[in-house]
């Protein structure tokens, strides 16, 4: 089904996989009849092509990419736009497009949602942007139908920024490094390796994209096979493939930890940009005779059967056979898992879901940009057409993508199919993908066409000792499991027809209702700012040594986003950067924000000229015997903050709060054996917070011990390999090593400046 082959891969013709050794470059030219190096193989993929385009480096080995298109959504917008008005931003020097499809549904808070995203239309007017209103469209459906272009790259502030299908190479990263675009500088990266997944074979009748998707990730995350590397989509099976399929399964590349994907593409492609009014915008791309690739993935695309991924990521997937034929004991090693991830908090009993020996779903949902897709919904109407969905206590809601899609859907008569069963439709919304929309009742089991089942990612809220859990499928599942009155089943069982429905995409609404300023900026503009939009805080740059106690100390195997900052109903105070503070860690660890503001108090104290002493007394012990080792050291030249430990934190979203949340509540690093992507290390970057990084095994400090890191500031200066640093223990300090790993000469100033913000700050 899906296979990995242990090291790199020649792939020749596009069609021959060549494993790397001795003999491979005398068959690759056997078969071409041109002697190649490897590096003159690896210039051969779709990705460093791509990739060469957009750096400006002249080196290839260090890239400093600048992107053609920039989008951002109403969660993380106000943030960037307020980040780069303070570092000087006067004009957007690219196209920059605002949706508004997490914080739509303007019920928490009052009017704060509102009010985010009149912030975002007036500085779409201000500086030249384009403004998609709530409901349209979710950000990446919107950016499908729009943005996407062949060869092209986008960089957006959500994590599942993919739309390699369409050709584009397209990176989810956090707020700052779209601030760094805004600001006309560069992304900058080591050249990352290249993967090939190639697709041979066809799906059969019942497998959607997210099987494929949910097939591939459970292959690749444990292993850390693709993290940080392009994936890249070749092979005879691609042509099997529709656009909405392989955009199904590519959307989903984000779980795997990849850094982004892109497609070989074909008239598939070409009639998709065709349908949209943008057919200037195909290009034919495809490897090169002789391409190499630093790893291979083989999908059978015919081998792949409906498959599910369990509580409480996307990489537990079995197939849902797999699952049914051995219930109680994959239910059982659920609930153990599960209890790993609450921390016990909350019971889940996933078993009393057993019913004559049949599992039992409470809730259906098709949505976001993973689901809600018109072949998928198309798709699981057939399956539907003339069936129930029940009175009982089961409910199926579909939200497709954007409203061309919903509205070809009432055309097409497959809306009607849908909502004459008792399931619901609503308008484009990623709330079921983060916990603001269809939130299921305590311990019930949803099953989910969107793109993570990470613990609370449904809206239930654990410090209440209330959880739900959901389960990621194709709709095509879904759609079987409703009618088959929640049973779960897999739609390879449906024995009707799935028919092939012709998209025709109607620009009208779009037109009538999204704000384009085609890039003219208006500087006359007012920006609207709602009561709840503010302000960074001022921080202070890298002081020449620290003092940092711990205040927390996680060591789940993996720690996400959502965990280090939830979301849900914490949406509507993202724009409020103290006010979304208090949620840090809430899931997790609620004891972390009064820990890490009583050592804020400290740093406060000290930038005002005040000994922090004052305000802290136990300092006092600790500074006395931090002396008696490093005499010359004192408050005016010793900053105090905080840290936390996580085994492999920044897992999931791309959102930048995850970090800056830390650094406003007087955070200065993260101590972590590794960071689950890269994204989040970035994130901690630009917040001017130290990535540390410690040997597996080796704790030598526990959460609320204080630690002293002499000479940090010289260490980043100078890019030291290691950093020493102590643990404050009563009788003397105990010595421990810290690393910071590979950081950029712009990234260190950063760090030293104390975060983006002051780098670029004007005047």
């Amino acid at each position: 089904m899906v296979d990995l082959l242990q090291g790199g891969a020649y792939l020749v013709n596009g069609g021959e996989i060549i494993p790397d050794g001795p003999d491979a470059c005398r068959a690759v030219f056997d078969r071409t009849g041109k002697n190649i190096t490897k590096e003159e193989a690896k210039e051969k993929t779709i990705s460093y092509g791509i990739l060469e385009r957009h750096n400006t480096s002249g080196s290839m080995d260090k890239l400093k990419l600048r992107f053609d298109k920039l989008t951002s959504h109403d969660i993380t917008f106000v943030g960037i736009i307020q980040t780069a008005r303070a570092s000087g931003l006067q004009k957007f020097p690219m196209p920059y497009v605002l949706t508004n499809c997490h914080n739509s549904l303007c019920a928490v808070g009052g009017t704060i949602n509102e009010d985010d995203h009149m912030f975002g239309l007036t500085c779409a007017k201000k500086y030249g942007g384009v403004y998609v209103p709530p409901h349209q469209a979710v950000i990446h459906q919107y950016a499908r139908e729009m943005l996407a272009e062949g060869g092209a790259m986008i960089l957006g502030s959500d994590s599942h920024t993919r739309y390699g299908a369409l050709g584009t190479m397209a990176v989810g990263e956090g707020g700052p490094e779209l601030v760094k675009q805004l600001l006309e500088q560069t992304y900058d990266i080591n050249r990352p390796e290249v993967v090939g997944v190639y697709l041979t074979g066809a799906p059969v009748k019942g497998v959607g994209p997210q099987d494929v998707a949910l097939a591939v990730i459970g292959a690749v995350f444990q292993n850390g096979y693709v993290k940080n590397k392009v994936m890249e989509f070749v092979g005879p099976g691609v042509a099997s493939l529709s656009a909405d399929f392989r955009i199904g399964i590519d959307v989903m590349t984000t779980e795997t930890t990849c850094l982004s994907s892109v497609w070989q593409t074909d008239e598939v492609i070409r009639e998709f940009y065709d349908i949209h009014g943008r057919a200037e915008a195909y290009e034919e791309l495809k490897p090169g005779q002789a391409a190499y690739y630093d790893g291979m993935i083989t999908v059978d695309l015919s081998r792949i059967r409906p498959m599910i991924a369990m509580p409480f990521h996307p990489s537990n997937t079995v197939t849902i056979q797999e699952l049914n034929e051995n219930l109680m004991d994959i239910l059982e090693e659920t609930q153990k898992r599960a209890q790993v991830s609450l921390d016990g908090a909350a019971s889940l009993n996933l078993k009393d879901k057993v019913k004559n020996g049949k599992f039992m779903v409470d809730q259906g949902i098709i949505a976001g940009c993973a689901g809600g897709g018109f072949e998928n919904i198309c798709a699981a109407a057939d399956i539907l057409k003339g069936k129930s969905i029940g009175a009982g206590g089961f409910t199926l809601s579909v939200y497709p993508a954007s409203m061309p899609v919903y509205m070809e859907l009432i055309r097409n008569g497959c809306a009607a199919a849908i909502l004459e069963t008792g399931a619901v439709m609503k308008t484009a919304f990623c709330g079921p993908c983060f916990g603001a929309g269809d939130t299921p009742a305590n311990n019930a089991f949803s099953i989910r066409h969107s793109t993570r089942n990470f613990p609370n990612r449904e809206g239930s809220k654990l410090q209440n000792g209330q959880i739900a859990s959901v389960a990621l499928m194709d709709a095509r599942s879904i759609a079987a499991t409703a009618a088959n009155g929640g049973v779960l089943t897999p739609a390879t069982d449906f024995d009707g027809e799935i028919g092939k429905y012709k998209y025709h995409f109607d620009s009208k609404i779009y037109a009538n209702r999204v704000f384009d300023s085609h890039g003219i900026a208006d500087p006359e503009t007012e920006i609207q700012l709602g009561p709840n939009i503010k302000d960074w805080p001022a921080m202070g740059a890298l002081p020449e040594n620290l003092v940092l106690r711990v205040v927390s100390e996680i060591h789940d195997p993996v720690t996400t986003t959502d965990e280090l900052i939830p979301s849900g109903e914490t949406s509507s105070y993202r724009s409020n950067p103290l006010g979304l503070a208090e949620f840090t860690l809430s899931r997790k660890d609620p004891e972390y924000v009064g820990r890490a503001k009583e050592i804020r108090q400290a740093e406060e104290a000290r930038m005002n000229g005040e000994h922090p002493c004052q305000v802290l007394p136990a300092l006092k012990d600790i500074m006395g015997v931090i002396k008696g080792q490093f005499a010359w050291v004192n408050h005016t030249n010793t900053g105090f903050g905080s840290t936390i430990f996580a085994v492999k934190p920044g897992d999931g979203s791309a959102r930048e709060q995850a970090a800056s949340c830390q650094k406003v509540l007087g955070g200065w690093a993260n101590i972590a054996n590794e960071y689950a992507t890269k994204r989040y290390r970035s994130n901690l970057i630009n917040w001017g917070m130290l990535p540390f990084l410690i040997r597996e095994g080796e704790l030598p400090f526990r959460n609320l011990d204080y630690l002293f890191i002499p000479g940090i500031r010289k260490a980043v200066e100078e890019a030291a390999q290691t950093i020493s640093a102590y643990v404050v223990e009563e009788g003397g300090l105990k010595s421990f090593e810290l690393r910071l790993g590979e950081l950029t000469e712009e990234e260190r100033q950063i760090i030293l400046k104390g975060c983006l913000i002051n780098y670029n700050r004007v005047g």
